[in-house]
């Protein structure tokens, strides 16, 4: 106890009756004077020290032997009113107390007194006086004794059947004295592992026999064991092995606080409770609090200031409450100050765990950016340390309560007017996509509209940026995307925004001249190599269309675009999940740096619990932290698009001709052999070569043997089927898009239409840009009835509208990318009901993946998204059963 002086001298004065004694301990700066109880594990502690006064070394010793002298129970009461005095001392006991008197300065009276001050503390009671009373004159046992000697027969139980097992908790004591000191005492006790509810103090299976305590003779020995498993956990109870009767222990600070900080927790992991009692609060909590940081120096906040400007500064602190009830600066300062962790606070004594006096000491936890204080208040939750996955609950301060308001309600507020300057009358729904991307760029965030293709993305951008400028906002617009939407973006603002500046930035027109305060359009791969350039501009707004292109942020191409500053940046995408959550994480990261942290904090966090479904609350806590952020409206929705004719889906189930049978079950019998004898990584080398080997062959034998000529039609029915269902559609006059994942497949599809005489069109990734936007200009306008794609290359951006029909040659493993390659045709504009062909080829590999694709999406997202790696993991039995053909294969 560092409070108490120790190298001065210290004296004892004596008390009637002996307990009530007290010792003045003294040095040059303080005096401190403590009752005999509250003074012992001051003494007892002090004798390892080099420094101690002589006198102090004196009261020690005295007060160790009369603690061996209880120990022994060498006492007896006496007096009137009766207290505890040593008894029966042998003469080996008195030569203790002469030689000690001896050793210090022959004060022999000093150290008696003190021991019987010693001895009249220790006990938890003093004796009790029992007045004499006159005998009785003899009579009959009265009907209660009667009762009660019958009863007692009934229940007289044989040592044998007594519990034996017990379980081993702690009691914590303490009187004011010993709490002004900074003390306590432990005193352990026993419980029947069959009934809690029996239970005694230790010390009673020593001192007391079976009548009293109710156990068997094998609890003492099994108590023991107890204790020093205990022990083993918490050293501190070393010291109750070493006493006779282990009936208590005296803590100090030092050990009060090593209870606190591990004892507790370590015993809990024995099967040790601590029981603290009513009188000793442990009602202090900590929480963190979240608010803006004023400027130093200035009391007020400039008033142009914005309060999620990007020189904005947020902090978490620390605040300890009592009951709830927030303490005082004051209170906190005790608190931080306090040299014991037994206080008294507001009246009453607490205990104050060690963890949360650090807290109250660095109350400033850490500052934060705008980002992670939004992310904060949206969660109710803040990262405290240094590990990732370690959050307290947070309290938002009233500034940030206002922006929360505004984040969650911008999507269904009153929506804004549109620009007067845009030429078109926007949805409904579209009004309410502007008012909440308007309201959330105003506050310097960046948002993510992931509304389904077709709904009208692009004019609500172009709404956006017309409506910034008659709000005050100032410089271009950055608009980063494939380069087949270059013209679609030209087309929409000359549509829309007539007069709006629009520069093309790509091929080898580069100039960034006559933007203005219009638009600037780019590719994603012509920003990758000019962002320097770009990142010069002050921009008003960077947008990413098909922002799924940046979803691995560890590529040139994202980083890059991470470098373009801008007042605010907007994400548009119809699939912002294609794979996995970490996708999502890579947009809204750029949108809004910060928001979700780290990547690897992020898996930590989010998407680890919420993929696995080992946290159902994290779910919803994520859709509230992303939920202002990202807006998400379906075809499907009520009132988002009534108009919309049907959309009819089609598995058309074919079989395989008999080359193509031979072909599949060599191939499978092949590669199988090889894939049993190889090592780990020649084997899945060797299993996506299988894949891709058998859907090629379901696709043609042609496409598998890399034949560019010779005979198409009756070698697979794919050909036949898609050759009855164009004649249909030409038939009708209506139009088709062909979706195939492979370019060898669309070439040989394109050789035989062109056999057949039926006009078409073949678009790819090496199609040059300009041919791109000629191409569907002349779908739209009704020249070429069928347009082949392969799904990369055309499965997004693209506004289709002229075709009714979307036939799908062979399956992609994401159900995401199929329907994005289905909307080129199913989005706004589209007038007539839209009909969606799948080709499946039966008992096949192909089939399999149909089956995995109709099952729910949860699964499709969480594996099939992988693709064919997720398929390299399957063992060898598996991914025979996988491809293995069934014998509907064969074409009937």
């Amino acid at each position: 106890m560092s409070f108490v002086p120790l190298t001065g001298p210290a004296t004892f004065r004596a008390g009637e009756p002996p307990r009530e004694g007290v010792i003045e301990f003294t040095d040059a700066r303080r005096t401190v004077a403590l009752p005999v109880r509250a003074a012992i594990p001051v003494l007892t502690k002090a004798r390892n020290r080099d420094d101690l006064h002589p006198s102090v070394g004196l009261l020690s010793g005295a007060a160790l032997l009369g603690m061996r002298l209880v120990a022994a129970g060498k006492f007896a009461p006496v007096g009137s009113p009766p207290h505890w005095r040593a008894s029966g001392l042998d003469a080996d006991d008195e030569d203790r107390i002469e030689m000690l008197a001896r050793a210090q300065r022959d004060d022999e009276r000093v150290v008696r007194d003190l021991i019987d001050a010693i001895v009249d503390a220790m006990p938890r009671q003093p004796p009790v006086e029992v007045p004499e009373r006159a005998p009785a004159a003899p009579r009959g046992p009265t009907f209660e004794q009667r009762l009660q000697t019958r009863l007692a027969r009934h229940r007289r139980v044989e040592p044998s059947d007594l519990p034996q097992l017990v379980r081993l908790s702690i009691r914590v004591e303490a009187d004011e004295e010993e709490l002004v000191a900074g003390a306590v005492r432990l005193v352990p006790q026993v419980h029947d592992e069959q009934n809690p509810l029996h239970l005694c103090d230790l010390s009673s299976l020593w001192l007391d026999g079976a009548e009293v305590h109710g156990f068997g003779e094998r609890a003492r020995t099994h108590a023991t064991i107890a204790l020093r498993a205990a022990a083993d956990a918490w050293p501190v109870l070393d010291r109750l092995l070493e006493l006779r009767v282990p009936d208590q222990l005296v803590l100090d600070t030092d050990e009060i606080v090593s209870l606190l900080d591990a004892g507790v927790g370590d015993l809990r992991e024995r099967g040790v409770d601590v029981l603290w009692p009513r009188s000793l609060g442990r009602d202090l909590s900590a929480t963190a609090t979240l608010d803006k940081v004023s400027p130093a120096g200035s009391r007020e906040e400039p008033l142009n200031q914005p309060l999620l400007g990007t020189e904005s500064l947020f902090a978490f602190r620390w605040q300890v409450a009592l009951h709830g009830d927030p303490l005082t600066d004051e209170e906190m300062d005790q608190l931080a100050s306090s040299a014991t962790p037994l206080m008294r606070l507001r009246g009453n004594w607490t205990v104050v765990d060690p963890a949360i006096a650090r807290k109250a000491r660095k109350r400033l936890l850490r500052t934060a950016k705008p980002a992670e204080a939004v992310a904060a208040a949206l969660t109710g939750v803040v990262q405290v340390g240094p590990d990732e996955g370690k959050q307290e609950q947070v309290i938002v301060g009233a500034s940030l309560l206002k922006v929360r308001e505004q984040l969650l309600t911008a999507a269904t507020r009153e929506p804004v007017e549109p620009p007067v300057a845009l030429t078109a009358t926007l949805r409904d729904y579209q009004r309410h996509g502007l008012t909440w991307l308007a309201e959330l760029t105003s506050l310097g965030l960046g948002a993510c509209l992931a509304d389904d293709m077709g709904l009208g993305k692009t004019i609500t951008l172009i709404a956006l940026h017309l409506h910034r400028r008659e709000t005050g906002a100032s410089g271009p617009t950055l608009v980063v995307c494939p380069a087949s939407l270059l013209g679609n973006w030209e087309d929409e603002v000359g549509r829309f925004a007539p007069g709006t500046p629009v520069v093309r930035f790509h091929g080898s027109a580069r100039e960034l001249d006559g933007a203005g305060d219009g638009f600037v359009l780019t590719t994603y791969g012509t920003m990758q190599r000019d962002a320097a350039r770009l990142a010069e501009l002050e921009w008003d707004l960077v947008v990413a269309d098909e922002a799924q292109h940046v979803k691995n942020p560890r590529t040139s191409t994202a980083r890059a675009l991470r470098t373009i500053p801008s007042q605010a940046r907007v994400a548009l995408t119809g699939t912002p999940v294609e794979n996995n959550l970490t996708e999502l994480w890579a947009i809204l990261d750029w949108a809004t740096p910060g928001l979700l942290g780290s990547r690897n904090a992020f898996r930590k966090v989010w998407a680890g619990p919420i993929e696995s479904g080992r946290e159902p609350s994290k779910a919803r806590q994520f859709a509230d932290l992303i939920g202002p952020f990202l807006l998400r409206r379906r075809k499907s929705d009520p009132g988002i698009a009534p108009e919309l004719p049907a959309k009819t889906e089609t598995d058309h189930r074919i079989g395989l001709t008999r080359e193509q049978v031979v072909l599949y079950e060599s191939f499978v019998r092949d590669i199988m052999e090889r894939i049993e004898r190889a090592d780990e990584d020649t084997r899945r080398g060797l299993v996506l070569k299988l894949l891709t080997g058998l859907k090629q062959i379901c696709n043609h034998p042609a496409h598998f043997l890399k034949e560019s000529t010779g005979r198409l039609q009756g070698r697979s029915q794919k050909i036949d089927l898609l050759d009855e269902l164009l004649g249909t559609v030409l038939a009708e006059d209506g139009a088709a898009l062909v979706f195939t994942q492979y370019v060898a497949m669309a070439r040989l599809l394109e050789s035989h239409l062109g056999r057949a005489g039926v006009p078409h069109q073949f678009l790819h990734g090496g199609t040059p840009v300009r041919e791109r936007e000629a191409m569907v200009k002349r779908f739209q306008a009704g020249a070429a009835p069928v347009f082949l794609l392969s799904l990369k290359a055309g499965g997004t951006g693209l506004n289709l509208t002229r075709a009714d029909h979307v036939i799908h040659v062979d399956r992609w493993w994401n159900p995401a990318v199929e329907e994005q390659a289905t909307d080129r045709a199913y989005r706004i504009g589209q007038t007539r009901p839209v009909q969606v062909h799948r080709m499946v080829t039966r008992g096949t590999i192909e089939e399999r993946i149909a089956e995995m694709l109709s099952r729910k999406r949860a699964i499709a997202d969480a594996v099939l998204g992988r693709g064919e790696a997720a398929l390299t993991e399957l063992s060898n039995d598996e991914l025979r059963e996988l491809v293995t053909l069934r014998p509907e294969a064969a074409e009937e």
